[in-house]
């Protein structure tokens, strides 16, 4: 076989696994894992159920492969950052635009996804889901660590907190949108990149203007005193 006839068996097979990612993204999307059909992905793909079995060895496999593809660009970002030293703030801006973006651009199967973790996933399915988000929130939180070990970040906050706070901003902006749309005080329903860009700017610089006096210290404990004090005194 000549290296062009490899080239283009090789180019094929990925468009064949793309055809099948989509197919069964939407599958799972419409009708959930448990009802999502193989042989309705192979038809929607276009190609046999063998096909299908011959890239993934399981409805399992295909599942997790579709969550992969669903963040493609979310770890592409990531990784990219990783392998450089850029500055963290546009990092994390840019993180937030893309995530934002990919859950919107997958909105029925992120709906599946969050139904699915909200409700009693089965053990295998939700080990899955552990392992794909778990690789991105790990990439997300080294980069914050980076942040911090640069002096970027202040070094007493706790990197995973951040990582949930940019995660779940992102989340709640694709859960509740159609609600708080129509709140007048809301002007950035319409513009996700916007919502993302307001939320991290609010992250890395916080909402007391500066000199001002807040309730809490750098590290997030009260001023106030405790009920102990308040006894003893």
């Amino acid at each position: 076989m000549t290296s062009t006839t490899t080239s283009a068996a090789t180019r094929a097979g990925s468009d064949t696994i793309a055809r099948i990612l989509v197919a069964a993204e939407a599958q799972f999307a419409d009708h959930g894992f448990d009802a999502a059909s193989m042989s309705a992905i192979a038809e929607r793909a276009g190609v046999s159920k063998a096909n299908v079995f011959h890239h993934f060895s399981s409805k399992h496999a295909l599942y997790q492969a579709v969550l992969r593809h669903a963040i493609r660009e979310v770890t592409r970002q990531l990784q990219q950052m990783g392998s450089h030293s850029g500055a963290v703030a546009i990092d994390l801006a840019q993180f937030a635009r893309g995530h934002l973006s990919s859950i919107l651009e997958h909105d029925r199967f992120a709906r599946l996804m969050l139904h699915e973790i909200l409700s009693d996933m089965p053990p295998e399915r939700l080990k899955i889901a552990q392992q794909v988000f778990g690789e991105a929130f790990s990439g997300l939180v080294t980069i914050l660590r980076r942040g911090q070990e640069h002096g970027e970040l202040r070094a007493d906050m706790d990197p995973a907190m951040v990582a949930m706070l940019l995660v779940g901003a992102d989340v709640f902006f694709f859960q509740a949108n159609k609600v708080f749309r129509h709140f007048p005080e809301v002007s950035f329903a319409d513009d996700p990149g916007r919502y993302s860009g307001m939320a991290v700017d609010i992250l890395l610089r916080g909402i007391l203007a500066p000199g001002a006096d807040g309730a809490t210290t750098r590290a997030g404990k009260s001023n106030a005193p405790s009920p102990a004090q308040h006894h003893k005194e």
